[in-house]
């Protein structure tokens, strides 16, 4: 063997060596990465939240089982039948292979069929309008989407807040969501997925916090040009945080009256948190009835008008 073609040998190896390393350390970095950066969806601080990441975990790893082949074998093939590799042989005529095709067919029908049984699982267990057990008494907090801003009605406590919503940990939150502007999406990313927020419509989600925490709340949904600013602060306290934040909240001089609700209403960016001592009583079933009783009064006139043409014609 001359030095040319044992020096073009070595190259070749180099250069697999190369490509296999710089592989190896990009999914090192990206484990590295994964690991430790702040995504909230990854560390989860709550009962659902727990469920969602292992779900995305497992998801995740069956779909790598057929994707990570796929990526080797387009590079393989790409490399082994390059143009310039004239040992690579040439077969026009191969027409199937029954073995190859039972694998590229079967394991993929295998994987979505345990994705199947994985979603309608977790369709159940993870509905957002199933109720959390617990010992401990639930409580109920009215989510109220604007622009562009989120309002908090807590009827138990006759208090309300903005851009500021608090509950004590291992305690089952009953979130009752609408919207009194254009559709959004609730989401506290470290105890839960997203729910959305549709004017005329009450949803539910119920969250529950493992520990004493802040979390980040936001909107999961382009709402129009504050978007980017309806954030708002989620904090799990202790049972006795909780009862002397109420107490707290109770003493603020302002008051979420009707007139005083208008006002909120108006469009506004970066907000800042507020806190109502009191709330007019039914306030949240009036932002949502406020879009329902125009269209059963425009009804009930049309059959009113047809009856009164039907008598006339009679």
């Amino acid at each position: 063997m001359n030095f040319a073609k044992w020096s073009k040998r070595v190259n070749k190896k180099y250069r697999l060596i190369i490509s296999v390393a710089l592989l190896v350390g990009l999914i090192a970095i990206c484990a590295a990465f994964f690991a430790t950066a702040d995504i909230d969806i990854l560390q989860p601080q709550g009962t659902i939240a727990n469920q969602q990441r292992d779900l995305l975990v497992i998801v995740t790893l069956l779909m790598l089982i057929v994707v990570i082949p796929v990526y080797i074998l387009t590079f393989a093939i790409a490399w082994k039948y390059r143009a310039s590799n004239t040992k690579a042989k040439y077969s026009p005529n191969l027409t199937g292979n029954r073995k190859a095709e039972a694998v590229w067919w079967g394991i993929p029908m295998v994987i979505i069929a345990i994705l199947a049984i994985i979603t309608w699982q977790t369709s159940h267990s993870l509905d957002p309008f199933k109720e959390l057990s617990s010992e401990k008494q639930p409580i109920k907090i009215q989510v109220v989407a604007l622009q562009w801003k989120w309002l908090f009605i807590y009827p138990e406590h006759d208090i309300a807040t903005v851009n500021h919503v608090e509950f004590p940990e291992k305690t089952p939150i009953n979130f009752v969501i609408t919207s009194d502007a254009p559709m959004n999406s609730f989401w506290i990313p470290s105890l839960g997925g997203q729910v959305y927020a549709m004017a005329g419509m009450s949803t539910k989600l119920h969250l529950m916090a493992d520990t004493a925490g802040t979390y980040k709340g936001s909107s999961a949904n382009i709402s129009g040009e504050g978007f980017s600013d309806m954030r708002f602060v989620a904090r799990s306290s202790t049972s006795e945080g909780f009862e002397d934040w109420v107490q707290k909240t109770k003493q603020s001089n302002d008051k979420l009256s009707v007139d005083e609700y208008e006002k909120l209403l108006q469009k506004s960016r970066n907000n800042a948190v507020k806190y109502y001592s009191s709330v007019d009583n039914g306030l949240y079933d009036t932002i949502i009835m406020k879009y329902i009783a125009p269209a059963k009064t425009d009804q009930k006139a049309k059959v009113q008008d047809q009856n009164h043409t039907e008598g006339m014609s009679h």
